[in-house]
């Protein structure tokens, strides 16, 4: 038998964890939620047999063009003549219901949420079905706050779904990192959580938990960067890069997730911001991918359009713009200030105001609240019993606990034994605050428990020691940390980043651990009786080389911004009450990566110019640590099962050969997927079967992923590799299983041209899972 992976708590530790939720928060039923057509309504609008479409319709033809104006701002004021409560659109549900934005409430009878980890290190789990369950914990406790009486708004901006493009991004810790799959995988089933969707399936256009919104659309991930600001920047992008690296999460979101909501960015693409783009918004979002729902823009975007961008010559030409692309509310004022300017200059008509206005009262309306008092409806059974419970806090653990990825374990530093520590040192600045394992755009957690806390629990001669004054350690206490960590059985550093590094607003301009950090960190492992335990509290990468191959430093973890059981997560990895398998979302760069402006768009290298590429897909230099990395407590071995594995004959596609388009002489023949058709390439699918077993002595959840490469990287821009697929399952030592993966040639063959289309090229292609790889040839 292995050892077990998820021992018990012990009793100190509870004690501790229920005096901090006892404090944290309690259940009170506060006032009636707003909602409209409670008393008895002949107008359709309040009719709920109607389709919602037509309710919407009926409602917007009541509305003075005065009240219609005011509609579309973010703060839509009430309409007391027909009983239209007012209604604030931006609420904020990143990793948990937060109080960020204007709709929630958590200052009255509830007074926190279930905060999970930022979702980077959600994202290391590689575990669809786990983020799933943390948007249902969301949609249900956003339900609940709002019944409570607690919102003014069930619109969440949530989730961030750019592509972690560039490691000094200040919000790459709100994405589930820089893989397309990935991200457009999170997208969808987080939404389908939050929404009230199912996992898989069709989903309900007429009924929302919750609504979710995918932001920022497109290509944004620049904050401020050596004085270029988000609200400025031009991001150039090729068609080649939007069809295979930004747009597809955005796709993924809307057409597998059935997101509600979409957000454009501030910044503009290739000249044109992108809440002005009635390409985007309105022929690729609503047109291409059959989107329903509402845009918003991002808070302030449509001002900057005039003010910052000199896009728009004035403020009407401004509204203008944005509403004929297709954006239904501003998040601010100006649309409200402005638009009725807008349309006696001829600017815009009445029609386009009713346009918006239909997507917002139809969110409205999918959302309940205009069929009387949402008590009394579907989600109505929803209360304040239903935040915090501990069924929501045990998910905001198993995720904490599945997300830290073990970065090196030399000599089996790890996990420690209870029994043989004696004293612990526990140094860094991010060990003792507990706001500092929640990231940003967090909420008022259940629990509140430091690592240091968490680890006197286990250890009763714990000591500890700062020894920065902050993550960016310009006053530093090195010879104290070097004393403490010679006086005591084992060491941990509790180093990092925290939200003064990185953030909304604030890139990196370096890589390294800041100020004086490394050299506190080498000081500590020299003086140490045995080699010492780093972990690592950041969103973005870190260069760690030092640390990687300095013999004084056995272990190294990333915990990323682990929420309000992180301290708890943290501790049962390092003493093996579980077995750690997170794998990295994102490529960790060498320092020297700096040299490469953030303000290029370009994916792929060009060796011409040494430019070297970004993302494990294209990157071309050096790395500390490659995506999709992460070590366990036990081994697994992966191999494809061949019988298994049935691949069609291509060649039996009756059609095909007719497709195949030649370059240049000698160059690559290439299928286009739009011509093959969804029929033809329904028929291409195939089952990969794949199998895992775990050869070492613990149990351990292994997250399984399934890589695509091609013979030749270079041609036509093809990724080194791409994956494809993933799945995590939970085995107990020694176990074996058999995971199945539904091949799509179409999708997962293809690569995108130079000009944005998708093309299978003739020829081999090798899927990899581990070490092993199996060659497919498609060749019609």
């Amino acid at each position: 038998m292995g050892r077990r992976a998820h021992s018990p708590l012990h009793a100190p530790l509870l004690l501790l964890l229920a005096a901090a939720a006892a404090t944290s928060w309690h259940v009170t039923v506060a006032s009636d939620p707003p909602f409209s057509c409670g008393a008895p309504s002949s107008a359709a609008f309040c009719n709920p047999k109607l389709p919602i479409d037509q309710r919407a319709d009926d409602l917007v033809s009541r509305l003075t063009l005065e009240e219609k104006i005011s509609q579309l701002g973010d703060q839509s004021p009430a309409i007391d003549r027909l009983g239209v409560p007012a209604y604030k659109w931006w609420s904020e549900a990143l990793h948990g219901v937060s109080n960020a934005g204007r709709g929630i409430h958590l200052d009255g009878p509830l007074r926190a949420a279930t905060s999970f980890p930022q979702v980077i290190l959600t994202a290391a789990s590689f575990n669809p079905h786990l983020w799933y369950r943390i948007g249902q914990v969301i949609g249900t406790e956003a339900r609940a706050v709002y019944n409570n009486g607690q919102a003014e708004g069930l619109t969440f901006w949530a989730p961030n779904i750019n592509v972690f493009r560039d490691p000094r991004w200040g919000r790459g810790q709100e994405t589930p990192g820089e893989d397309p799959t990935v991200t457009g995988k999170y997208a969808a089933v987080f939404v389908r959580g939050v929404q009230g969707y199912g996992l898989a399936g069709a989903v309900n256009t007429t009924d929302l938990e919750a609504s979710a919104c995918c932001k920022h659309f497109t290509a944004y991930d620049l904050e401020n960067w050596k004085g270029v600001t988000r609200y400025v920047f031009d991001a150039k992008v090729t068609a080649q890069d939007l069809a295979d690296t930004y747009n597809p999460p955005f796709r993924s979101c809307v057409e597998d997730g059935g997101a509600s909501g979409i957000m454009c960015s501030y910044n503009r693409v290739n000249g044109v911001p992108t809440c002005a783009d009635y390409n985007l918004l309105s022929k690729t979002a609503r047109g291409d991918w059959r989107f329903y729902g509402y845009i918003t823009s991002d808070c302030d975007a449509v001002s900057i359009i005039h003010d910052a961008q000199g896009y728009a010559q004035t403020a009407e030409d401004a509204v203008a713009d944005v509403l004929k692309a297709g954006m239904d509310v501003n998040c601010g004022s100006y649309v409200q200030q402005h638009g009725l300017s807008a349309i006696q200059q001829g600017k815009i008509t009445e029609q386009d105001i009713n346009r918006a206005l239909h997507n917002l009262f139809a969110v409205r309306m999918r959302l309940g609240l205009f069929n009387g008092n949402p008590k009394y409806n579907r989600y109505g059974n929803i209360g304040p019993d239903q935040v915090c419970t501990q069924e929501h806090q045990n998910l905001a653990l198993e995720a904490a606990q599945d997300g830290i990825v073990l970065l090196k374990n030399d000599a089996n530093a790890l996990p420690l034994s209870k029994s043989k520590v004696s004293s612990i040192a526990v140094i860094g600045h991010n060990a003792n605050d507990a706001t500092r394992l929640l990231g940003n755009y967090f909420g008022p957690p259940c629990i509140s428990v430091t690592p240091l806390q968490v680890l006197q629990g286990y250890v009763k001669d714990t000591r500890f020691l700062a020894g920065c004054n902050s993550a960016a350690c310009n006053v530093s206490s090195i010879g104290e940390a070097a004393q403490l960590a010679s006086s005591v059985d084992y060491v941990v550093l509790f180093m990092g980043l925290d939200q003064d590094q990185e953030r909304e607003e604030v890139d990196r301009l370096e890589l390294s651990l800041p100020g004086m950090q490394e050299n506190l960190i080498n000081a500590v492992a020299n003086a140490a009786k045995k080699p010492v335990i780093l972990v690592l509290l950041c969103g973005g990468p870190v260069d760690v080389t030092f640390a990687k191959y300095n013999p004084k430093i056995g272990a190294i973890l990333w915990a990323g911004y682990p929420g309000e059981a992180g301290g708890i997560a943290i501790a049962q990895v390092l003493f093996g009450e579980h077995n750690p398998g997170g794998r990295l979302p994102v490529t960790w760069y060498p320092k020297e990566f700096t040299s490469v402006p953030m303000t290029d768009m370009r994916m792929r290298a060009d060796p011409s110019t040494g430019y070297p590429g970004r993302t494990y897909r294209f990157y071309r230099g050096n790395t500390v640590y490659k995506f999709g990395y992460g070590l366990s407590y036990s081994k697994y071995s992966h191999n494809f099962v061949a019988n298994g594995t049935k691949v069609p004959s291509f060649g039996s596609i009756n059609g095909l050969k007719a497709m195949a388009t030649a370059a240049a002489a000698g160059g690559t023949v290439s299928y286009d997927v739009e011509e093959i058709g969804s029929e033809t390439c329904d028929k291409l699918r195939f089952p990969a079967l794949v199998r895992v077993q775990n050869n070492g002595p613990m149990d351990g959840r292994h997250p399984v992923l399934l890589f695509l490469r091609w013979p030749n990287a270079t041609d036509g821009g093809r990724p080194a590799s791409q994956l494809i697929a993933f799945k995590s399952l939970h085995l107990k030592s020694m176990q074996t299983a058999h995971v199945e993966f539904e091949v799509s040639p179409c999708k997962h063959f293809s690569r995108a041209t130079e000009e944005g289309k998708k093309v299978i090229d003739h020829g081999s292609h090798f899927m990899m899972v581990g070490d092993d790889e199996f060659e497919m040839s498609f060749t019609p």
